[in-house]
C-alpha cells in the first residue's frame, strides 16, 4: 500500500469512527463521544486535502480530472463546511450524518479510482482549476444544508406525533372522568394544529412522562434554529454554484465553441439552480418558511445528486465519466 492508498483509508476510517462517536452524542449527549468525533473529523478532512495535494504534487496531474478526485474533493469539502458552521454554532448533533454521507461517498470514489492519468484535451485547461472547485464546493454547502433540513423535518414530524398523542390521551382522559378537560388540558386539546406542533410545553410534558423520543426531540435545537440554519447554509452554496456555472460557460466557449449547448449536465445543474433560488425566495414568505422550505431543500439536494452522479455516470454527454 503506497501513501496515497494510506492516507485515503486513514481518512475513511477517520470518518466511519467519527461517526459512531458523534451519532453517540447525538443520542446520549456524552462529551467524550462529541471530542472524539471532533478529532476525527478534523483528521479525516485534513488527510483527505493532504491526499489531494500529494496526488498532484506526486504526478503532475491536476486531481481533479476524475470521478474519484471530485468525490474525493466533495467529502473533503462537506466536512470542512460542516466544521465551520458546528464550530460557529455548536452543530456537533448533526455531525454523525455528515460524516456518514461524506464517508460513504470518498468510499464510492475509490470504485472510480483510475490513479493517475493524464485529462482529456477538452480537459486541460486553466479552468478546470477554478469551474470545478466552485462546482463541487457549492454541492458540499447542499449536502450539509440538507442534512439540517432532514433533522427539522424528523423533529416537526416527530413534535407533531407527539402532539397527537397528548391531545388524544387528555381526551380519553377527559371522557373517562365524565367530564371536560380543564387547564392546561382543555388547552392542548383544543389548540389549532399551527399553534401546538413544535410548542416547547407540549414536548416537555411529554418528556417529562417518560417518552424517549421527546426527550430526544428536546435535545435537538429549536425548529426555527435548524430552519434558519439550512438557509444560511443554502446562502453559502447557491452562489458558489452560480459562479460554477458562470464559469462553466466560460469555459465550454472556449473548448467547444459555444456558451450553453444544453447538454444534460448543463440542463440539471440550471435546474438544481432554479431549486434553490426558488428555496431562497420563498424563504422570505412567511408562508413557506418552515416545512415547505425543508422540503424544497431536500429535493433540491436530490436533483444536485443527480446533477453530480445520474448525469454523469447513466447519462451520456460532453461531461459524461463513462465516455
Amino acid at each position: 500500500m503506497n501513501l496515497d492508498q494510506s492516507l485515503v483509508v486513514f481518512a475513511v476510517t477517520a470518518y466511519i469512527v467519527g461517526t459512531a462517536a458523534l451519532l453517540t452524542y447525538m443520542l446520549a449527549r456524552l462529551e467524550a463521544a462529541k471530542n472524539v468525533g471532533i478529532v476525527c473529523a478534523v483528521a479525516g478532512c485534513a488527510v483527505q486535502f493532504g491526499e489531494l495535494v500529494y496526488r498532484w504534487l506526486s504526478s503532475g496531474i491536476w486531481p481533479l480530472t476524475n470521478l474519484y478526485g471530485s468525490l474525493s474533493l466533495f467529502a473533503a469539502m462537506s466536512v470542512a463546511i460542516y466544521l465551520g458552521f458546528a464550530f460557529k454554532y455548536q452543530l456537533w448533533f448533526m455531525g454523525g450524518f455528515v460524516l456518514a454521507l461524506a464517508g460513504g461517498f470518498l468510499a464510492y470514489g475509490l470504485t472510480w479510482n483510475e490513479g493517475y492519468m493524464p485529462a482529456v484535451p477538452a480537459l486541460q485547461s486553466y479552468w478546470i482549476k477554478i469551474h470545478v472547485p466552485l462546482v463541487v464546493s457549492s454541492y458540499a454547502s447542499f449536502l450539509v444544508s440538507f442534512v439540517a433540513s432532514a433533522l427539522y423535518l424528523v423533529k416537526f414530524y416527530g413534535e407533531r406525533n407527539l402532539d397527537a398523542n397528548l391531545a388524544r390521551s387528555v381526551a380519553l382522559s377527559a371522557a373517562g372522568a365524565g367530564g371536560p378537560a380543564t387547564g392546561i388540558e382543555m388547552k392542548v386539546a383544543t389548540a389549532p394544529r399551527s399553534i401546538i406542533v413544535g410548542d416547547v410545553p407540549n414536548l416537555e410534558r411529554a418528556a417529562a412522562q417518560g417518552s424517549s423520543l421527546a426527550l430526544w426531540l428536546a435535545s435537538l435545537p429549536s425548529l426555527v434554529k435548524l430552519d434558519i440554519l439550512a438557509y444560511r447554509i443554502v446562502a453559502l452554496g447557491l452562489p458558489l454554484l452560480t459562479l460554477g456555472i458562470i464559469t462553466g460557460a466560460w469555459w465550454a466557449k472556449e473548448a467547444w465553441g459555444a456558451y450553453w449547448q444544453w447538454d444534460p449536465k448543463e440542463t440539471a445543474a440550471l435546474v438544481s439552480w432554479i431549486f434553490y433560488a426558488m428555496y431562497m425566495h420563498l424563504h422570505t414568505r412567511n408562508a413557506w418558511r418552515g416545512t415547505r422550505c425543508a422540503w424544497l431543500n431536500v429535493f433540491g439536494f436530490v436533483s444536485i445528486i443527480f446533477c453530480y452522479l445520474g448525469v454523469n455516470i447513466w447519462i451520456s454527454g460532453l461531461h459524461s465519466y463513462k465516455m
